[in-house]
C-alpha cells in the first residue's frame, strides 16, 4: 500500500509555531514555524515514518479516526503517498551512458574531473534545486 491517511495533533506554540504529533504512529513527531511549514512538515514526517516501516516490513497501525484533543489544539487529517515519497528522496545511485566530444573528455580527464558529480551539480543547477 502506498496511500494513507492519518489524523495528527497540532499543539500552537507560544512562539507561533505548532508541535505535530501522530498518537498512531510512535516517535512520529516534527514541528513547523507556522501553520503552512507545520502542515508541510506533518506530510514529510508521515510519509518517512511509513516508508521507513514499509522498507523494514514492520506492521503499520491502523489510523484512529475519531482522535480527540484538548484546545487550543486541533486535529487535522495528513495524506501520505510512499509511492511518489520515495521518488523524490531515493538516494540509490543510477548508472547512466552519455557522450561528450573527445577533447572535452581528454581536458576533463587531465584535471582530474569527477563526471558523475560535474553531472549532478549541473543538473540541480539547470532543475534551480541547487
Amino acid at each position: 500500500m502506498s496511500k494513507y491517511v492519518y489524523p495528527a495533533a497540532f499543539h500552537p506554540n507560544d512562539d507561533g509555531s505548532y508541535t505535530v504529533s501522530f498518537p498512531d504512529l510512535p516517535g512520529c513527531i516534527t514541528e513547523g514555524k507556522g501553520l503552512a511549514d507545520a502542515m508541510y512538515m506533518a506530510q514529510d514526517a508521515l510519509e518517512m515514518w511509513l516508508w521507513y516501516t514499509e522498507d523494514h516490513k514492520e506492521a503499520i497501525p491502523a489510523p484512529t479516526m475519531n482522535l480527540a484533543v484538548t484546545a487550543p489544539e486541533f486535529v487535522n487529517l495528513i495524506c501520505a503517498d510512499t509511492t511518489e515519497y520515495r521518488k523524490k528522496n531515493d538516494t540509490r545511485a543510477i548508472k547512466k551512458t552519455l557522450t561528450i566530444p573527445a577533447w572535452l573528455n581528454t581536458a576533463a580527464l587531465e584535471h582530474n574531473i569527477n563526471f558523475s558529480q560535474v553531472l549532478q551539480d549541473a543538473l540541480k543547477d539547470r532543475l534551480n534545486m541547487a
